[in-house]
C-alpha cells in the first residue's frame, strides 16, 4: 500500500468559518480520526451538468482514498458540526479510534481537519509515524505537509483533480491522526516550525501559483497584494523574495505599518483613498501599472485592480471578500481595453509545492502567523476568531 499515518502536530484554518457555514456535519477528531458528513463543497468547481456521483468515479481512477474510517463515540477526541443549521453550536469534542494504514499512506502528526463525510480543513502538518509496505517517498519520524488537491501532481488542474480536496472531499487535518495516500503529502520545509508548516498548504500555495504558476514573476516587477490574509501575506513575501516592488492596501494605518515592518514598499489605505487603483499605478515606473495582482476581494476590488494593471499584466482572482455583486463589474471587453490576463486560481499542484517550499528554505521565509494559537479543543473558539476577522496573518491549531 502506498499509505501513510501521520501524527497531527499543528494545523491552518483556511476558510474553516466558511465550512462550518455551508456543510452540514463537520467532523474533526483529536485522538485519531475525524469527518464531515454531508454534501460536497460547494466551491469546488466541476464541469456544466457533472454530478457528484460522475466527479466521484473520476475520481477513483486516480487511486486516492476518498473517507477514512469514521467511529461514533464518546466526547473527548474529535470535533464534530453535528448540522449546519446549528453553525458553531454544533461543534462537538469526541474520541476517535486510531485509523490503519494502507500500503500506500503513512500515519503521522498532522494539524489540519477537512471534509464531507469529512474530517475540516485542508492544511496541516505533522510526523510520519508509520507507513505501508509500497511507500517509496516517505520514511518514519519524516516532517510532512498536506497537499491542497491530493489528486493534482503537476501540470494544470483537472476535473477529477477537483474532486479531492483535503477536508472538503477528502477527510482532511482537524484530527490527531490521519492516514494519506503518499502523493498527498510533501516534505516539509526545513526551516520552518510545524505551525508555520502547517500554513503552507492553501494559502501559500495559493500565492505561489498566482505569481509563478500561468506568468513567472521577474525580479524588479511590481505586485500589488490585497489586505492582510493568508494569501496576501506570503504574495508579499515572496514577490519580495524575487525581488519585487510591492504595494500593499489595507483598512487601517496599524495595519499599513505591520505591511510595512514585511517589507511592503508601498502601503495604500483603501478607506480613506477609495480610488486607490489610480493612486497603485502612479507608484509604478512610467505610471505603466502593477505586472501581478492577487485579487482576494472580487467585486469590491475588480474595479480598481483594473485600474492599476499593466499592458500585459496578470490579475490573479483568489476570493470574493468584497462580496459577490456583479453591479458595476468589469466586464470581459475590459480585458481587451486593458490587454491583460484575469485568471482564477485553484491552489496548486504538487510539483509547484515542492518548488515553493525549495524557495521558502532557500530565502529563509517565515509565515506570518497570527499571535493566538489554539488547541484542537478550542476548534469552535479558533473557527469563531476568524470569521470576526481579528487575525493577522494565518490562525493555527497547535494539536501537540
Amino acid at each position: 500500500m502506498l499509505d501513510q499515518i501521520i501524527k497531527g502536530t499543528a494545523l491552518s484554518l483556511h476558510n474553516a468559518a466558511l465550512l462550518a457555514q455551508d456543510n452540514a456535519n463537520l467532523r474533526a477528531a483529536n485522538g485519531k480520526i475525524v469527518k464531515m458528513r454531508n454534501r460536497p463543497h460547494k466551491q469546488i468547481p466541476c464541469e456544466e451538468g457533472l454530478t457528484v456521483e460522475e466527479g466521484l468515479q473520476l475520481v477513483s481512477q486516480l487511486d486516492l482514498p476518498l473517507e477514512a474510517p469514521v467511529v461514533e463515540s464518546h466526547p473527548q477526541g474529535d470535533l464534530p458540526i453535528e448540522s449546519k443549521d446549528k453553525a458553531f453550536d454544533g461543534l462537538v469534542y469526541q474520541d476517535a479510534p486510531m485509523p490503519k494504514v494502507g500500503e500506500s499512506e503513512v500515519l503521522g502528526k498532522y494539524p489540519f481537519p477537512c471534509n464531507f463525510p469529512v474530517v475540516p480543513a485542508s492544511d496541516g502538518a505533522g510526523e510520519v509515524v508509520e507507513v505501508g509496505s509500497k511507500v517509496t517517498e516517505f520514511k518514519k519520524g519524516d516532517q510532512v505537509a498536506t497537499l491542497f488537491n491530493q489528486g493534482h501532481q503537476y501540470g494544470d488542474i483537472d476535473i477529477p483533480a477537483t474532486y479531492t480536496g483535503l477536508g472538503g472531499m477528502i477527510d482532511g487535518a482537524l484530527r490527531e491522526y490521519g492516514v494519506f495516500n503518499e502523493k498527498g503529502l510533501v516534505k516539509a520545509a526545513k526551516n520552518l516550525t510545524p505551525l508555520e508548516n502547517s500554513t503552507l498548504t492553501c494559502a501559500a500555495l495559493t500565492s505561489w501559483n498566482a505569481l509563478y504558476g500561468l506568468k513567472p514573476l521577474k525580479p524588479g516587477q511590481t505586485v500589488l497584494v490585497q489586505g492582510t490574509g493568508g494569501v496576501s501575506m506570503f504574495g508579499l513575501q515572496f514577490a519580495k523574495a524575487a525581488g519585487a516592488t510591492v504595494i500593499a492596501t489595507t483598512s487601517s494605518d496599524e495595519k499599513g505599518e505591520k505591511l510595512k515592518k514585511l517589507g511592503a514598499d508601498h502601503v495604500i489605505n483603501y478607506k480613506t483613498d477609495p480610488n486607490w487603483g489610480e493612486a497603485a499605478r502612479k507608484l509604478t515606473p512610467d505610471c505603466a501599472g502593477v505586472d501581478h495582482i492577487i485579487e482576494v476581494g472580487g467585486p469590491g476590488t475588480m474595479r480598481q485592480s483594473f485600474n492599476c494593471i499593466k499592458f500585459e499584466g496578470v490579475i490573479s482572482v483568489i476570493g470574493f471578500l468584497g462580496g459577490v455583486k456583479a453591479e458595476g463589474q468589469p466586464t470581459l471587453l475590459d480585458t481587451l481595453s486593458n490587454i491583460c490576463t484575469v485568471r482564477g486560481v485553484y491552489v496548486g499542484s504538487k510539483a509547484l509545492m515542492c518548488d515553493m517550499i525549495r524557495a521558502i528554505e532557500a530565502n529563509d521565509i517565515h509565515p506570518v502567523l497570527d499571535e493566538k494559537v489554539f488547541t484542537l479543543e478550542q476548534a469552535r473558539e479558533a473557527y469563531e476568531y476568524m470569521w470576526a476577522q481579528k487575525h493577522f496573518g494565518k490562525l493555527t491549531v497547535k494539536i501537540h
